[in-house]
């Protein structure tokens, strides 16, 4: 599988480009021109310059700077949203898909409620009755997306479960966990990665969406959404504010879309090389 991934250029190309946004994220104090708080009038929209090669923002800020240092907030807080979907997603749809039953009639039912609920209401709704912050941010999207993880993942597992290798493992005594963890658990690992990355951008989008509602990231911390609410009021003085943020969100959202396309390519045993 590895090894697939290894020669699909597409992937590769679409990795090492993630993989350097990450880094310049990571190496933000490095890699950043300037400090993204330092407040300087001076600078006030300031044109693209060898300083400022975004320009400044409405308080003298470095646009490029903030860019930078907003990938922590924003990558970081989608990442955490994904780890804690797909870790109840694959508890739950391992759960439900291996031992049936009255099990899977439980957990299935509650899946169909909260799916039933707009996702976006209902992350507002998380939000407000626990209150604004970015942990509780981050809790609000756990809560309403695992169940379409779990729901994906059920699937996944009643189709490996009839497997012969399966059926082989109950034959000789191996324990459910063993089963689970060593047998069903791999195989839909490739199908979850794709589920994840593909995810990944609404993860970001959701993040971002909340911070410019001010429901997530709060000023002065550099974040792209809340770097678009810092903008909207000056889009027509100084554009490069808003667009700047705007453009890398869209792009990043892209890449972990292209992502998931070139992993199912590469991973899929089926794709020809």
């Amino acid at each position: 599988m590895l090894r697939r991934l290894f020669h699909h250029k597409g992937a590769m190309i679409t990795i090492c480009i993630l993989t350097i946004i990450v880094l310049m994220g990571v190496f933000a104090p490095i890699v950043a021109p300037n400090d993204p708080l330092e407040v300087d009038m001076m600078n006030r929209f300031a044109s693209p310059n060898a300083e400022f090669p975004l320009g400044g923002d409405q308080l003298g800020r470095c646009i490029l700077s903030r860019l930078i240092w907003g990938i922590r907030p924003t990558l970081g807080l989608a990442a955490l949203t994904m780890i804690g979907t797909m870790g109840i997603g694959l508890a739950v749809g391992l759960a439900s898909g291996y031992f049936r039953g009255w099990i899977d009639e439980i957990l299935m039912r509650l899946v169909d409620v909260l799916l039933s609920f707009p996702s976006q209401i209902m992350v507002f709704a998380v939000v407000a009755l626990l209150g604004i912050n970015v942990a509780n941010v981050v809790i609000a999207n756990v809560c309403i997306k695992w169940a379409w993880y779990a729901r994906m993942i059920r699937t996944n597992v009643i189709k490996y479960r009839s497997e012969n290798f399966v059926n082989f493992s109950n034959v000789v005594g191996n324990s459910n966990r063993f089963i689970l963890l060593k047998h069903l658990l791999p195989s839909i690992a490739a199908e979850s990665a794709m589920l994840a990355s593909l995810d990944m951008g609404w993860a970001i989008i959701n993040i971002s969406t909340l911070s410019f509602l001010g429901m997530g990231v709060s000023a002065p911390t550099p974040e792209w959404g809340a770097m678009l609410n810092d903008a909207k009021q000056v889009f027509i003085l100084n554009p490069m504010q808003m667009l700047a943020p705007g453009i890398t969100i869209m792009v990043v959202v892209a890449l972990f879309n292209m992502l998931g396309d070139v992993l199912r390519d590469a991973l899929d045993p089926k794709e020809v090389m």
